[in-house]
């Protein structure tokens, strides 16, 4: 054998001048080959004392040229580590059904044949490449199937006794399964005779921490009852099944696009709490933690603070972080963390009240008319105030709360009318506003002008700031934000094409108007339109609280321009 040869002629070398480094050099290249890396690394280790110690500086500034296999150690442990950021505290080997924690699991991978040969040949600096590094790791334990031979699951994984590890599972569970090769979706209650439609009708969609196993995923399957493919779909990946995704859609209202490429953000809260609000869960704080991982949040996790608070942490979370007041949108029962949120996820059961909408024609027209009425600066100072608003935000459970206020005039108590037995009805009144109706649990102090009270009640409507119509600077940076001469602009979209272009809401603006104008009697226009709204009842300390409703409060003003002292911009500070 070649490699026979190449240590005889080695071990000869060393026999000549034992002090000599080449010959280890050879012995060393020679065991390489032969692929007994633990003897050729003592051999190599031997040769890099040779150099440390030789007599002349020549030969000793040789070793400057190699690495010892501890420095070649700490750079796969590096490798190692960066990716166990991704992946679970402790998994299943496949191969024995042991759990192994991360430590255990990267013992396994030093006595391994792959790290051996990886220290042996990575002997100077010019082949201590990370990049075969990341190949070597990523490749350790891979199955014929082509997944790793390390599996997950949460019923056994956790171990549920150490607070710790389950901090750290909770809030990294959607990393882990989005960086997994593959998740399995067992169906215990789907027969292999089960038609279309079963995975709809499954338990498996009813439960709160299944949101995550198929939005977080890159690749997913789905298996019945005896471990066959569902509706036998060999499809390699079911995210890319029609007729899986389907019916997922029609058991979860989450389409196909959200589930294929799903990327966690506060984007659009209100469609993601819709998703969890029909789901159960053993414990009911497990119906917020469960949700950390899809708005991209990390939470502390306390057992025992039930649904109310630990839902509560979660929204207020979205609010401040996030500037959306979707969150807000619910009808029910309100939370005792804070009463502009709701004590139950249920809550977000109904869609959100679709309000309707103005076509663009319909806007233009608008303006044209408001225009003929003078109201340009009454517009332009108007967007200028809400503009200038801050951010919703929390403080101590208060959430501070920009809004447009509406001071009610009137409540009375309205009988003979059917509402459920705990809820009571009301006709409400306000300075600018449409008369308005609503239904209760809460006893109401009623008065009006005649009769008066010191409580105060406001209508508000929650100031949006997606009304200002203002563009994304972040989506069209500037050429040399860009740090990459060949990027072009379909990098970041299509910016406007002239400063004549420049748009206002998706509407160039028209000849002879401002930019500032054109936002401003459009938001004059939309203002104008119906809205969800709060009822707010002072408190003896002066903050106020939301009264709770079982349906949507849709205000509207009665006239935007000729009501504008009526609309109160403010922050109001809601307990």
């Amino acid at each position: 054998m070649l490699w026979m040869d190449a240590l005889l002629d080695a071990q000869k070398v060393i026999e000549l001048d034992s002090l000599s480094y080449l010959g280890y050099h050879l012995k060393h290249a020679a065991l390489h080959g032969a692929e007994r890396y633990d003897e050729a690394i003592e051999t190599f280790q031997t040769m890099l004392s040779i150099l440390d110690n030789a007599p002349d500086v020549q030969t000793r500034n040789l070793r400057q040229e190699y690495l010892r296999p501890s420095e070649v150690e700490r750079a796969i442990r590096r490798v190692i580590d960066a990716r166990l950021d991704n992946a679970p505290l402790r998994v299943l080997d496949t191969n024995t059904g042991l759990l192994c924690d991360r430590e255990t699991q990267i013992d396994a991978f030093k006595i391994s044949t792959q790290y051996k040969e990886l220290v042996s040949s990575t002997i100077t600096h010019a082949d201590l490449h990370i990049e075969r590094i990341e190949e070597v790791v990523g490749r350790e334990g891979a199955a014929a199937a082509g997944y790793p031979g390390k599996a997950w699951s949460d019923t056994c994984c956790i171990d549920k006794s150490n607070n710790v590890e389950v901090q750290e599972s909770v809030n990294s569970m959607f990393v882990w399964y989005h960086h997994s090769a593959l998740t399995i979706v067992y169906l215990s209650d789907v027969p292999p005779s089960s038609k279309s439609g079963a995975l709809a009708k499954s338990a498996w969609n009813t439960r709160g921490w299944t949101v995550q196993e198929f939005t977080a995923p890159k690749v997913i399957l789905f298996y019945q009852s005896n471990w066959t493919l569902y509706r036998n779909d060999r499809t390699p990946n079911h995210k890319d099944s029609v007729e899986i995704m389907h019916e997922i859609k029609d058991a979860t209202g989450i389409d196909r696009p959200a589930v294929a490429a799903f990327r966690p953000s506060m984007n659009s809260a209100r469609a993601k709490l819709h998703w969890a609000s029909t789901r159960v869960t053993t414990r009911q704080e497990d119906i917020a933690y469960s949700l950390f991982g899809i708005f991209g949040v990390r939470l502390p996790v306390d057992y025992g603070e039930k649904q109310d608070k630990a839902l509560g942490r979660l929204l207020q979370e979205i609010v401040a972080r996030s500037g959306d007041i979707s969150s807000l949108d619910w009808v029910g029962t309100s939370s005792e963390f804070n009463s502009c949120l709701p004590a139950s996820i249920t809550s977000y059961e109904a869609p959100p009240f679709q309000l309707p909408s103005l076509t663009e024609d319909e806007i233009q027209s608008s303006i044209s008319s408001l225009r003929k009425t003078a109201a340009a600066d009454f517009a332009s100072n108007l967007y200028t105030r809400l503009r200038n608003t801050s951010i919703p935000r929390f403080a101590a459970q208060r959430l501070h709360l920009p809004c447009i206020a509406f001071n009610v005039t009137e409540i009375r108590r309205r009988v003979g009318s059917p509402t459920p037995e705990s809820h009571l009805m009301y006709r409400v009144k306000a300075d600018g506003l449409h008369d308005l109706l609503i239904t209760t649990a809460e006893t109401l102090v009623t008065f009006w002008p005649a009769r008066p009270t010191e409580q105060q009640f406001l209508f508000l409507r929650p100031w949006d700031r997606s009304l200002l119509e203002l563009p994304d600077f972040a989506e069209f940076p500037e050429p040399s934000d860009r740090g990459d001469d060949t990027e072009s602009e379909e990098d970041y979209g299509t910016p406007p094409s002239s400063p004549s272009d420049d748009w206002s809401g998706g509407s160039p603006i028209k000849q002879g108007m401002s930019e500032l104008e054109s936002r401003a009697l459009r938001l004059l226009v939309r203002l104008g339109q119906p809205f969800s709204a709060f009822l707010l009842a002072q408190q003896r300390s002066g903050e106020y609280k939301r009264i709770a409703t079982d349906h949507d409060i849709i205000g509207q003003v009665q006239d935007v321009v000729s009501v504008g002292d009526s609309m109160d911009i403010r922050t109001i500070e809601i307990l």
